[in-house]
């Protein structure tokens, strides 16, 4: 089943202001919270539908990378309903709801105060790509050395904020007294903290581990893409959420072609024998060669175009061209058979340059190609 498009699922325009997003999604939220819809299957699909498209379209970064490339451009970075609980609904976007739910769902995630589901820290990594890779998609499995939970630690109730994640103070004014709520110093906020701590972890109960984890890279991809992982960062204490694993996308250079967006440029050189007889030639593509027919009388310059033998967008079907670039290839020395034989054709007419104004120019060429 296809996702739905973020924008329909909030019903605000592709121009639409992040007020306006935030609005939109706040009156969904409401509409198919679970407090106001209990045992509701449809509701929750739809709670938490509204959530990842408010968490995409809410973030500029992310919002102009869905623009550009769709669901698979920001895969992994929402994604709410293809694994994040209630909890990391509420943890993330508490603050919309106000006080409309009074007590609020889960432990009072509405207006009052509420323990905070702590969140481990994200963690960034390059993976280089072959241009296959690019071409087909790929699975890589990447060596992690990230934070764990150590085997054997324990949590307590938080002796400060005797595990509300909060602690209130009290101040006197010359208006009376104030009454003022803020996160737990000492728990920040997750209403535990630790009472065994196993040997070789830290002050959190963390432990430095080497992970192999598996990423699916889509196809097209292109360099300085950056894909989210979602749960595959550091892990966080006390039953905390684990941060994600931002993956950069990096090319490398292929040793004949050249990559612009989904098209493909490849330079030919052809002899002088050749451009003026009529040839065939191969040309390398991603996968294997392909044969290409040089007419005769080739001006050096010339654009052939081979639909579909570029790259697939990472978002779109179809696939981009490759733009193969003919250049005439001069040799640097002649023997005295081959300088006699030019020599002979050097003064005819058929020989000397013409200044043909239909000729169109190569930079001509190469605008036409991508209007």
């Amino acid at each position: 089943m296809s996702k739905r498009d973020y924008y329909e699922i909030l019903g605000v325009s592709r121009s639409a202001e992040t007020v306006e997003i935030k609005k939109a999604y706040r009156k969904l939220a409401l509409k198919y919270h679970p407090d106001k819809n209990p045992d509701d299957a449809t509701a929750e699909v739809r709670f938490k539908e509204a959530a990842e498209a408010y968490e995409v379209l809410s973030n500029p970064e992310k919002r102009q990378r869905y623009d550009r490339f769709g669901h698979e451009g920001v895969r992994g970075a929402g994604g709410f309903g293809g694994g994040m609980s209630m909890d990391d609904i509420f943890s993330q976007f508490g603050d919309i709801f106000g006080g409309a739910f009074g007590g609020g769902f889960r432990g009072g995630f509405g207006g009052g105060g509420r323990q905070r589901v702590i969140k481990g820290s994200n963690l960034r990594i390059k993976v280089k790509l072959e241009i296959i890779d690019i071409l087909k998609g790929t699975t890589k499995k990447i060596k992690v050395n990230k934070l764990v939970v150590a085997e054997g630690v324990e949590y307590r109730t938080c002796s400060t904020c005797h595990g509300s994640g909060q602690v209130t103070r009290i101040t006197n004014t010359i208006l009376g007294q104030m009454q003022t709520s803020s996160t737990c110093p000492r728990c920040h906020g997750s209403g535990k903290e630790l009472s065994k701590r196993p040997p070789g972890s830290n002050e959190q109960g963390l432990i430095r581990k080497e992970e192999v984890i598996s990423i699916d890279i889509p196809a097209g991809v292109e360099e300085g893409m950056q894909l989210n992982v979602r749960g595959k960062g550091n892990a966080a204490p006390a039953g905390g959420v684990p941060g994600d694993l931002l993956v950069v996308i990096e090319e490398l250079e292929h040793t004949h072609l050249k990559r612009n967006g989904q098209n493909l440029h490849y330079d030919l050189y052809v002899s002088f024998i050749d451009a003026a007889l009529g040839a065939s030639a191969e040309v390398p593509l991603v996968e294997g060669k392909a044969k290409i027919q040089i007419e005769a009388g080739t001006q050096s310059g010339k654009l052939v175009r081979l639909r579909g033998k570029g790259l697939p967008h990472v978002q779109a079907h179809g696939k981009g061209d490759l733009l193969v670039n003919i250049n005439l290839w001069t040799p640097q020395e002649l023997t005295k058979e081959e300088r006699k034989l030019l020599e002979g054709l050097r003064e005819s007419e058929n020989f000397q340059p013409q200044e043909d104004h239909s000729e169109k120019s190569f930079f001509q060429k190469v605008k036409e190609m991508f209007e």
